[in-house]
């Protein structure tokens, strides 16, 4: 293998910005402000939501992102600061990375996601199953 998770992991944390569950929650009620849950549905029914975050899982984050996509997504038009969150914190290095590459300007993730989040005591709910 030519390159690793654990790097390309690395290579994107030296690129883009972290948030602590602490500065995430100063951000939490700013209207200004997107965050954006990219867990499987799965983990979302199991563990919980953050209230008021998209669902945006892993798989469809790019073609949502892109307005040449047929599944482009408005949300991601808007003039908003977007703070993706995963489970630990390693998926979503690896897709705000690529946010940024992609060209949205105003990327962050949350250090050890859902699950630092929660700890913390932070605000969260059960997934309401359809």
């Amino acid at each position: 293998m030519k390159k690793g998770y654990k790097a390309l992991v690395d290579e994107a944390m030296a690129e883009i910005k972290t948030y602590t569950v602490a500065e995430a929650l100063q951000k939490y009620q700013d209207p200004n402000v997107q965050f954006v849950d990219i867990r499987d549905p799965r983990e979302l029914e199991r563990e919980g939501i953050v209230p008021g975050a998209l669902s945006a899982p892993r798989g469809m984050l790019e073609f949502w992102v892109d307005p040449e996509s047929p599944y482009y997504k408005p949300v991601f038009g808007e003039n908003k600061e977007y703070i993706f969150f995963c489970a630990g914190g390693l998926r979503s290095a690896l897709a705000t990375k690529t946010m940024q590459d992609m060209g949205l300007e105003k990327v962050a993730h949350i250090e050890g996601g859902f699950g630092a989040w929660k700890a913390a005591g932070a605000p969260t709910t059960e997934k309401q199953r359809k």
